[in-house]
């Protein structure tokens, strides 16, 4: 999958976060609420990339608060986007499909990103799917919503 060509860039409304796709994917129906985009690659639909992005639920009790997903903690933390930020990127290797996932936190907002493809065509997408995780960026946090 080469680098080059034209590309646009998805902007949420509703959370701020961004990030680059080909001009020639193809939008999946945007979710109701919102929160996320998903573009597939008309030449190979089983190949998807996507950015989604939601509020972390302020624990109620103690308990809950121990219980609670924590932000992506530094030592877990082990990719840095184009913007500066840190977040886990881990890549997963399965049988038919191979995925690269992006957490990032930004105060209470989790964002993420992940892409898609057969797994015999991984290797291929491999470099294209990681510059696209260097380039998600979301807003400062003065300018979350």
């Amino acid at each position: 999958m080469p680098l080059a060509g034209t590309w646009k860039t998805y902007h949420n409304p509703r959370y701020n976060f961004e990030f680059p796709y080909p001009s020639s994917w193809t939008a999946e129906p945007p979710p109701d609420n919102q929160d996320g985009q998903a573009f597939r690659d008309p030449k190979n639909p089983q190949a998807e990339i996507r950015g989604w992005a939601g509020h972390q639920v302020k624990p109620i009790t103690t308990k809950q608060a121990q219980q609670q997903t924590a932000p992506v903690p530094s030592s877990k933390a082990n990719f840095t986007t184009a913007q500066g930020l840190s977040g886990a990127l881990n890549v997963n290797i399965g049988p038919e499909i191979s995925s690269m996932t992006l957490a990032l936190q930004q105060g209470d907002i989790r964002y993420h990103w992940q892409a898609r493809s057969p797994s015999q065509q991984f290797d291929d997408y491999y470099r294209f799917f990681y510059y696209i995780a260097q380039q998600y960026r979301v807003p400062p946090p003065s300018q979350q919503p």
